[in-house]
């Protein structure tokens, strides 16, 4: 079946039949991603109106679960995207993510800004004491209410509107801040020699081995901003000096003045938060 014509039943990021019901990721390839998640994010808004448009009065089962249960294919494929994209990314994901980013944050705006949900949701808070709910029922039907009203779901329609464009932004500036300081981590490694590694048990010397070989210095050993090296650099260490050096260089990803410079996107960032 040609991949233009599947569908959420057929879609292997959607089927995860790998051992332990894990996803096959060498199944799919990037360029597979935004099919995938307009696909997910279809048939995501097809349950939620379901449940908005429901005739019967609103409960718990055919409300609030049903809510709980929607998504199931969109929820699989973002967890595969953000998976790849945070621990094997390259540039063309790295542009997915910008281009993805908000228009999830659009379709959960959408979701929220949704009146003929949200007045379901609303009557069963209201009425929740005479629901006679169990604690945990009772806290999921809470945090969905205020989720809802936290997310604009009480505001006009040029508020939802407004609110909707914030988040989307927030979205773009939250993946470009990632990307500032994985390129940041990426470009930094700091060489050191043998006499450099007071304090070094084996494995992390072995691995600082590794590390320097895969940027083609053979017979030297190197410190990365990989949390797996710094982290366990900056416990054994006995050298100061080289424990400042890479304490300051993780601590200043997204620092660097150029391209990477996340400093403008915090600031960004705290004007829409605000």
């Amino acid at each position: 079946m040609a991949r233009s014509s599947m569908t959420v039943k057929t879609h292997p990021l959607f089927n995860w039949g790998g051992l332990h019901g894990l996803p096959e990721f060498g199944k799919f390839a990037d360029e597979e991603f935004p099919a995938a998640f307009e696909l997910a994010m279809a048939a995501h808004n097809r349950e939620v109106d379901s449940i908005a448009q429901n005739s019967a009065a609103a409960t718990i089962t055919n409300t609030l679960e049903r809510l709980e249960l929607a998504g199931e294919p969109l929820r699989r494929v973002s967890a595969i995207f953000w998976c790849r994209t945070g621990a094997h990314t390259n540039e063309r994901l790295q542009e997915l993510e910008r281009e993805i980013s908000p228009k999830m944050a659009k379709h959960f705006s959408a979701i929220s800004a949704n009146s003929q949900l949200f007045s379901r949701i609303d009557a069963l808070y209201q009425n929740r004491k005479a629901l006679d709910l169990d604690s945990e029922t009772l806290r999921v039907l809470e945090r969905t209410w205020k989720n809802f009203v936290r997310a604009g779901a009480k505001l006009d329609a040029a508020g939802k509107e407004r609110l909707a464009g914030i988040n989307q932004e927030l979205a773009s500036l939250g993946a470009q801040f990632g990307q500032g300081v994985l390129a940041d981590e990426n470009a930094w490694v700091l060489f050191l020699q043998a006499a450099d590694l007071d304090g070094i048990p084996g494995f992390l010397r072995d691995a600082m081995a590794s590390a320097a070989d895969e940027h083609g210095r053979q017979g030297e050993f190197a410190v990365t901003l990989s949390r797996s090296l710094t982290e366990p650099f900056l416990a054994f260490s006995t050298r100061r000096d080289l424990r400042e050096k890479v304490f300051r260089a993780f601590t200043g990803r997204g620092e660097d003045t150029g391209k990477t410079d996340n400093n403008p996107v915090v600031a960004r960032t705290l004007v829409l938060r605000a």
